[in-house]
């Protein structure tokens, strides 16, 4: 398949305990795959809500591209984000903007599309906007069992209503930089140390 993109932007969803790929994670890689951009871009570091991997998921991510026969030359990765507004914030600002990325394909599985691009519209949109044109495309959710999807659904529909909330008040770069370093759990220092430590009873 063949597009007029300079940029395939894939988001992480984890990673085993060897950190392999999971099944719905390998089919967004897959997707990306079909597409000839001039960059391919693996996003996502971790999960806080998830033990620690031996590597980031956006480097199993890359992986799986080059050994899937993407260009390593072509293939970028992101290792800062630790959730979706992470993944857009990140991938904007260290890539998108300093490379002159003007027009994205975002991928992302089908159970999780609907945030993914309400996310990525909202943080692309920030003022002040150079013009980014984004597309969206949503992988098969597959090895996911019915308990697992309607689970990761019922997340999905909680998070949307507070995340249009945001995206109606922060509107600018600035805004969204104050709002992330200072009051969300996975950026703000303070509030980071809290999500990332293990919780009582945990390894």
């Amino acid at each position: 398949m063949s597009a007029d993109f300079d940029a395939v932007l894939i988001p992480g969803g984890g990673v085993s305990e060897t950190g392999e790929l999971p099944e719905y994670v390998q089919a967004r890689f897959d997707l990306a795959l079909r597409y000839r951009p001039r960059f391919w871009i693996a996003l996502s570091a971790a999960t806080p809500h998830r033990p620690l991997r031996p590597r980031f998921e956006s480097h199993a991510g890359a992986e799986y591209l080059v050994a899937h026969g993407a260009p390593s030359s072509q293939v970028l990765t992101e290792t800062c984000s630790y959730d979706t507004i992470g993944n857009a914030w990140f991938a904007r600002l260290l890539h998108a903007e300093p490379r002159g990325l003007r027009r994205l394909l975002v991928i992302n599985s089908e159970f999780h599309i609907e945030r993914t691009e309400l996310v990525f519209r909202w943080i692309f949109s920030a003022a002040p906007e150079p013009g980014f044109q984004l597309s969206f495309e949503a992988s098969p959710n597959l090895g996911i069992g019915a308990e697992g999807l309607e689970e990761r659904l019922r997340k999905e529909e909680k998070t949307l209503a507070r995340t249009r909330m945001l995206a109606a008040r922060l509107q600018t770069v600035q805004a969204l930089h104050e709002w992330i370093y200072s009051q969300h759990e996975a950026y703000a220092w303070p509030l980071m140390q809290e999500a990332f430590l293990p919780k009582a009873g945990k390894i």
